[in-house]
């Protein structure tokens, strides 16, 4: 039956985010850390109140047995107090774990998704990494200090109790710092903001490097690139440089305006004591109760770019998970074994809104073989990407068996669907993982298969590990004709209904063009429906339909030799070398 996907609705209208579907559950945990943090702020009295008992009790009678059983007690609470503090900052590193766990996964599922969806916007958004901000944070100091700075009224009032002037005294520093961390939050949240925004930038800039170290090194581009890269990051320090000195000033300054307070209140404390208005067992003591209260202020200064970058990176997978809308519960359909139908279809570059392809309407059968031709820059890749859902019509639909591919689920579509891009994208793992689309259980037959279809299955035996041959990050240690045979067993894994190839012979030679060739009039006998875009004759040489783009506009449509005799035959008159010149 069919089914939708449950959540409550937010004040937008929408449904949960998974960043707040992924705090909600722990909330009970953050208010276990604040009982815990209430226990913890109680011990810390123990330091006052040991000083005011040794300076006002056990100096006052020389008493040594009591100086040994108030020393005992203090050592126990200072015991249990570091006891708690550990399972403080132990829960709050599961807690952070457990962010990352109940998100890590779907992070990364919008990671490698946004590409396709976002186009060149997506260039400078790094989920995985914004993630990893937010555990990182989670699992340090900076919420411990968060918990504990609620109880600086409770610390002022104790010292009230001392002596009001102490208290008016106390109150005054924490106004004091409390401006200063205002001040702070308004003028290090822009350079942050940027400094996060140029971070994402320079990781880009260094996976681009890394994906393109050939070209780099063969045509001498290191220089050129290095010199970019020094700007960029000149200008990354620059603001980080800005952002931590703002910081940095805050917490100088709070820093010295403690210890002034300190010693202020040490100063009022004598004279209250000469007067003898209070003992100096309660001098030292409120001493200690203003550094205690003021403490988790300095600490979460000292943790504010943490406390900001984790704030804005949570803001950033907000804004981003929203892109992660699950495949709602539907009824499993059969899987597509009859027709493609294409109606009146608009698409576009990755995550453009403008149409590029306009208008195009075919229809294929089980067996069929479409040979998509024209000129460089005419929308066929783009088209390509259109059939197998890796960008979605913007208008017009597109059917498999008379339904659109949204019908089916993600994890569904790669039963049916092979597809062979232009750009040859392997993954670090075996040869047989990458074969079988990393899926668990894969079956060795199949692999073998699929292998063999390819024309493939001879070279990869040769290798001393055979399909367990590892192959490195982006298959860098196979030719270009292999990785690119490679991909295209990929694409016939499974004998899927739709095989999508992009440019399949750009690196093949004449074996593998003969390869190719046979894998292509192999799967359309088994009732698949092969798509090949060329621009070299041979690839279509097995097919007996043919679309022609121009300008993103169908030229032409039909079978084979009528198409290409449209549109072919015109272009050699013009050019003077066809036989009707």
């Amino acid at each position: 039956m069919a089914g939708t996907r449950q959540g409550n609705a937010n004040p937008t209208g929408g449904r949960d985010n998974p960043v707040s579907l992924a705090f909600r559950p722990i909330r009970t945990a953050f208010w276990g850390v604040a009982a815990v943090s209430f226990v913890i702020n109680i011990l810390m009295l123990t330091g006052p109140v040991f000083m005011l008992q040794v300076y006002d009790r056990v100096l006052a009678s020389g008493s040594v047995p009591t100086l040994v059983v108030i020393g005992i007690l203090a050592v126990v609470l200072y015991f249990f107090y570091g006891v708690l503090e550990g399972v403080r900052a132990r829960i709050l590193s599961r807690l952070g774990q457990r962010i990352d766990a109940r998100l890590s996964s779907i992070v990364y599922t919008v990671s490698n998704s946004l590409p396709v969806r976002l186009g060149k916007q997506a260039a400078r958004m790094r989920p995985v990494q914004d993630l990893d901000v937010v555990r990182q944070f989670l699992s340090g100091p900076g919420p411990a200090a968060i918990f504990d700075i609620p109880w600086l009224p409770f610390y002022l009032g104790i010292v009230f109790l001392f002596h009001p002037i102490l208290g008016v005294l106390g109150l005054a520093g924490a106004v004091i710092i409390i401006i200063l961390i205002g001040l702070n939050e308004l003028m290090s949240r822009g350079p942050s903001e940027e400094a996060a925004g140029q971070a994402g930038r320079r990781s880009a800039e260094v996976e681009i490097g890394q994906r393109n170290s050939e070209v780099v090194t063969a045509m001498g581009m290191q220089d050129a690139l290095t010199s970019k890269w020094e700007a960029q990051n000149s200008d990354y320090l620059s603001t980080q440089r800005r952002a931590s000195d703002r910081t940095g000033m805050f917490g100088t300054a709070i820093k010295t305006i403690r210890f002034i307070l300190q010693s202020a209140i040490l100063g009022v404390g004598a004279w209250l004591a000469i007067q003898q208005e209070i003992t100096p067992g309660v001098m030292i003591a409120a001493s200690i109760m203003i550094s205690r209260a003021l403490a988790p202020i300095e600490q979460a200064v000292a943790q504010w770019r943490g406390f900001i970058a984790s704030r804005q990176a949570i803001r950033r997978l907000h804004k981003v998970l929203t892109l992660s809308e699950a495949d709602p519960e539907i009824m499993d359909l059969p899987l597509p074994v009859k027709s493609l139908s294409v109606e009146n279809v608009f698409c576009g570059p990755f995550g453009e809104t403008m149409p590029f392809v306009q208008n195009v309407s075919l229809s294929l059968e089980a067996g069929d073989g479409l040979g998509i031709i024209g000129p460089s820059g005419s929308g066929k890749s783009t088209f390509a990407r259109a059939l197998v859902g890796a960008s979605p019509a913007l208008k017009g639909v597109i059917r498999y068996d008379g339904a659109e591919l949204g019908q089916w689920p993600g994890s569904k579509r790669g039963e049916f669907i092979g597809y062979l891009p232009q750009d040859l994208q392997l993954f670090d793992g075996t040869i047989a993982e990458n074969i079988a689309r990393f899926r668990d259980g894969a079956s060795p037959d199949m692999i073998i298969e699929a292998a063999k279809l390819a024309d493939v299955h001879d070279m990869i035996v040769g290798l001393p590990e055979g399909y367990n041959t590892v192959i490195g990050r982006s298959g860098r240690l196979l030719s270009a004709g292999q990785r690119q045979r490679i991909t295209l067993a990929r694409a016939l894994y499974g004998n899927p209904f739709l095989v999508v190839l992009d440019e399949p012979n750009s690196n093949l030679d004449a074996v593998g063009e003969s390869a190719l060739a046979n894998a292509i009039k192999s799967m359309r006998e088994k009732g698949s429906i092969v798509v090949v875009i060329a621009h070299r004759p041979s690839a279509i040489a097995t097919v007996d339909k043919v679309l022609c783009l121009k300008d993103g506009k169908m030229a032409g449509f039909g079978p084979k030799e009528e198409v290409l005799k449209q549109v072919v035959q015109p272009v050699q008159r013009v050019a003077g070398i066809g036989p009707g010149r």
